[in-house]
């Protein structure tokens, strides 16, 4: 009777086999230390210079096309590419003017606009860059005293304001009553 090969013996002798010509692989030349250390030290002049902020696209009336999102940045964004006018100090003073107010006060952009909103609650404010005036809009304005007077929908009443048309007084407190208003869709 013939013996079966051990298990033991024929790995071995498999492992000891060389590899076919095809199937051997080459290692890399070892680098040197020097070589690493040259390819890692690239001088300041030669590293890729960080890509230039992209400008942000004006629609009509140059109001900036930022994308929809929640909290203080994306309003911030939408501020700082305000083309540098009268009109860009006019919208950070009125977010200076809801937050000094509105000390609970939740932001977004929404359709290319600023909204301002109380969690839960909805949003009861939100203003429009055009070119020659900034509309503020209160989404429950209907139900201020005074009523804005630049025009009205449904519930909502909203203001022009032109360069240096803007009553601070006024302004706070129509802020002021229309954040204490139910607001206006979700957020």
């Amino acid at each position: 009777m013939k013996k079966a090969p051990s298990p033991t013996k024929s790995k071995t002798a498999a492992l000891a086999k060389p590899a076919p010509a095809a199937t051997r692989s080459v290692a890399a030349p070892a680098r040197t230390p020097a070589a690493v250390a040259k390819k890692a030290a690239v001088p300041a002049k030669k590293r890729p210079a960080a890509a230039p902020a992209a400008k942000p696209v004006l629609l009509s009336g140059d109001n900036p096309q930022i994308a929809k999102a929640d909290g203080d940045a994306p309003v911030q964004a939408y501020i700082a590419a305000i083309p540098d006018d009268w009109r860009r100090g006019l919208c950070a003073r009125l977010d200076a003017l809801v937050e000094a107010n509105v000390p609970q006060v939740t932001k977004a952009v929404r359709w290319n606009s600023p909204f301002y909103g109380i969690a839960g609650q909805g949003w009861f404010l939100g203003y429009h860059v055009f070119a020659k005036f900034i509309k503020v809009s209160f989404f429950k304005g209907a139900s201020l005293n005074p009523a804005p007077e630049g025009g009205s929908g449904e519930d909502a009443r909203w203001i022009n304001v032109h360069e240096g048309g803007l009553d601070e007084a006024q302004m706070v407190a129509w802020i002021r009553q229309a954040a204490a208003l139910p607001g206006w869709g979700k957020n």
